[in-house]
C-alpha cells in the first residue's frame, strides 16, 4: 500500500509478475482531506508501438529563420521546435505565407491537406523532411 500526506492514494492490488496483455494495477481507492472515493477499477490498455523520427536540427533552425522572417519577429525571438504559430501571432494569411517561403526555401510542393496539420515549428520541420526525403 503506497500513501501520500496530506493527500492520500492507496494502490490495493500490484501484479507480481510481467505479462504485456495485463494491467500491473488492478484497484485504487483515493482520499482527499477526508472524504474518500470508492475503489476505481482499472481496465488493461492497448499496448501501441510508435516510432517518431524529429527532424535534424539544422532543419528546425532554419524553418525557425524562416518563421521571424515571415512574421517580421525580432531576431532575438525565442522560436523553436515546440513554438506554435498561433502563440507567435501568426493567423491563417500569415502561415499560408510560411508555407510558401518553405516551399521555395526547400524546393518542394506542399499539398493543402499537409498545410493544414502544420501548428508548429517542428511540424514544419518534419513535413519537410519526409518530404525531401520522398522528392530523392
Amino acid at each position: 500500500m503506497a500513501s501520500v500526506t496530506g493527500s492520500s492514494f492507496a494502490i490495493s492490488s500490484l501484479s507480481s509478475s510481467f505479462n504485456p496483455n495485463k494491467a500491473y494495477l488492478k484497484t485504487s481507492s483515493l482520499s482527499i482531506k477526508g472524504i474518500s472515493f470508492p475503489s476505481l477499477r482499472l481496465k488493461p490498455a492497448a499496448r501501441r508501438f510508435s516510432i517518431s523520427c524529429a527532424a535534424k536540427p539544422e532543419t528546425v533552425d532554419k524553418v525557425c529563420e524562416i518563421v521571424k522572417k515571415q512574421l517580421a519577429l525580432p531576431s532575438d525571438s525565442a522560436v523553436n521546435g515546440e513554438s506554435k504559430f498561433t502563440a507567435l501571432g501568426a493567423d491563417s494569411l500569415d502561415t499560408v505565407e510560411i508555407v510558401m517561403g518553405l516551399e521555395e526555401a526547400f524546393g518542394i510542393t506542399v499539398e493543402e491537406e499537409n498545410a493544414q496539420t502544420i501548428a508548429t515549428v517542428q511540424d514544419a520541420a518534419d513535413l519537410i523532411e519526409d518530404l525531401v526525403a520522398k522528392k530523392c
